[in-house]
This record gives C-alpha cells, structure tokens and sequence, in this order.
C-alpha cells in the first residue's frame, strides 16, 4: 500500500505492539516478521509480548531488531481452539490481551496479532471499545486487482448482518479508502448474486435503499457480483463476514491454483523449461502480484484504536506485511481521520437515520 501522503503529517516513530506467540508459527515468523519490517521502517519501534526466552532465540539472529525492541514477558498465550468468552475470562495476562491493553494504553500505536481472530476480535473490542456511532467492527483486507487495489469488508468477524451492519460498513470501507489511498469520494459496491434491483435477500436490497439516499464518505455503485471484486469494479466491496471469508479463502485458493499451474506448464518440456528462463522476471513480478503473503493484514475497523489481524499461516514475510499496514495506519493518524469523518456523519444525523430504519 503507497501512503504518501504529502499535506498529513506523519507520525513517527511508530510503535507496534505484537503477539509475539500468536499464529502457527509462533515466535519464528513474529520476530522474524519484525526484523523484516525494521529494514523497511527503520524508525519503527517495537513492543514483544510473550515468553522472553522464545523470543530471544529468535532475535539473536537481528541485532537491529535488538535496539528497537522491548520485550513483555508473559507465557501465557490464547490458543487457536479457544472459544473468545473464555478468552476474555481467562486470557488477562495473555500476550494477546497484554498487546491490546499496550494500545489502549497509549503505549503502543497498533496491535498486531496471528492467534485466534474470535478472541483478538472480543477482546479489542473490550480494551479499545468501538468508535461512537459504530455497533460492530468489521475485518477489512486489501484485495489485488485488474484496476489496482480494492478494499474488502467484512471478511469474518460478523457471520450474520442486517442492513444496518452493511450500511455501516459502507462507511467505514470508504473512510479507510480515503485515509488509505487518499481517494475523495471511493466507490463502494454492494455484493450480490446479480446487478438487477429484485435480486438477492431482503436485508442486502434495504441496505442498498438506504446507501441510495445517505450522503456518505463514499459514492454508491450498487450491486456488483463475485466477478467484479478481481475485475476492480469498485475501490470498496461490502459484505457480511460469512460470504466475504468464503470470497476470500476462493481467492487465495485460485492464487496458488494459477501458480501451480504455470510451474507445471513451465516444466512440461525443454522448450518451456527454456522459455521459463527467458521470462524469469516476467514470472517474479507475477508471482509477488498473485502472492497472498502481499495483502496480509486485516484491519479491524470500527475500533477505537489500530488492531491489524495477520494470517494464523502466515510465514514471516507474511508477518512483516502485516506490520507495515499496521505502521503506515498509525503513521496516517488513521483513527483520528476516522472519527473525524464519523463526526461529520454524525452531525447530519445520518446514524439517527439508520437506527429508525432498523
């Protein structure tokens, strides 16, 4: 994601605070993650929560990342089968919950975890609370496409919305589009099974009604369709976090699919192992543009506070990407842009609106 913003002023440094125990890979990708964003964000700082020893293993092998870094020992840690009530019960001293807490402490800019995404989802939202206005937080994530990039929300933390819950998100798509890609008036689309107005469930076509006559950060598109989220249609797509998860595993699944397919199309015989040679620049520029790894980093939004949720499979390449989406948001005073615009939105009494219709 290009962040320049040139007439924003910029915070710096920035500082992360990290799960350092979360995700499959633990404290091999977290640490490694960080000492790969350090290179790329040499005044970042670093907050660790977790088991020191653990953490220090790792860190012997970057001595930068040393100097920036403080380390929170705790070996308590949430796992991925935990349900997110119990979490929030038992999880206090967590290197989750310790994360957040940093946060909303005002000792750390954002929180960044891979552990379990119900209880980092619960939990922000007790720590952080939402944003006045906002009922739920919906997980955001970049998507690559023909035009370039789009936003994508919800991907998974409210399997079940109403229309309410999407005109909301609408609003905080096109509000993370602003800050993001210094867009003014995003386009945001509504996902459907067709573009005609009879089509789909009743809540989805009450949220388009609704989208049709607020004036929000955003210009309403209408409905789009699955084909239309690679096509880049539209700088935002809104839906619930059911089928927005199911769009985005399908995605990622293709990306690796298309791979294979061209390794294996490149090894069918001598010629093509040659011209595979010949294209060998050609294929890396498509594999980082087909690589998951890129866009890895959902955005809780709707929080009071920067929460970025990294892949539980991530590696740490993976991991960095992550922090950097987490670091350039807390460099742009994300938050404060957001309740700026939500303040705004406010005072036309556009939530008032909302609440009546539901």
């Amino acid at each position: 994601m290009s962040t320049s913003h040139s007439h924003h002023t910029l915070k710096s440094p920035v500082t992360l605070a990290i799960d350092a125990m979360g995700g499959d890979h633990g404290t091999n990708a977290t640490i490694s993650g960080a000492a790969l964003c350090l290179k790329q964000r040499p005044d970042t700082l670093f907050l660790l929560f977790g088991e020191r020893t653990k953490i220090e293993q790792v860190m012997a092998h970057f001595p930068q990342l040393k100097q920036a870094s403080q380390i929170i020992h705790t070996d308590k840690m949430i796992s991925n089968e935990e349900k997110p009530s119990v979490a929030l019960r038992q999880g206090k001293n967590s290197s989750m919950r310790l994360a957040i807490n940093a946060v909303s402490e005002g000792r750390a800019d954002a929180v960044i975890s891979s552990g379990n995404t119900g209880a980092l989802m619960a939990m922000s939202k007790m720590v952080l609370k939402t944003l006045p206005e906002i009922r739920r937080p919906a997980i955001a994530s970049v998507f690559p496409t023909k035009k370039g990039e789009t936003i994508m929300l919800d991907l998974g933390a409210n399997s079940v919305c109403d229309s309410d819950n999407l005109v909301q998100f609408a609003i905080l798509g096109s509000v993370f589009a602003k800050v993001i890609k210094n867009q003014n008036a995003p386009t945001v689309g509504l996902l459907n099974v067709g573009s005609e107005d009879m089509k789909g469930p009743d809540h989805i076509r009450v949220a388009a009604e609704m989208l049709r006559q607020i004036e929000f950060p955003g210009t309403f598109h209408g409905y789009i369709e699955g084909n239309d989220i690679p096509r880049g249609t539209t700088d935002v797509v809104v839906t619930d976090g059911f089928t927005g998860n199911v769009a985005l595993k399908v995605a990622e699944g293709t990306s690796e699919l298309i791979s294979h397919f061209i390794r294996d199309a490149f090894k069918s015989s001598f010629l093509s192992m040659i011209g595979a040679l010949f294209a060998g620049a050609a294929m890396k520029k498509l594999k980082k543009r087909l690589d998951p790894r890129f866009y890895n980093g959902g955005m809780f939004l709707g929080l009071n506070g920067i929460c970025v949720k990294s892949h539980g499979s991530s590696d740490d390449y993976g991991f960095s990407r992550a922090l950097i989406v987490a670091a350039d948001l807390a460099a742009n005073n994300y938050n404060q842009r957001v309740a700026a615009e939500l303040d705004a939105l406010s005072e036309r009494e556009i939530f008032e609106t909302l609440g009546e219709q539901g």
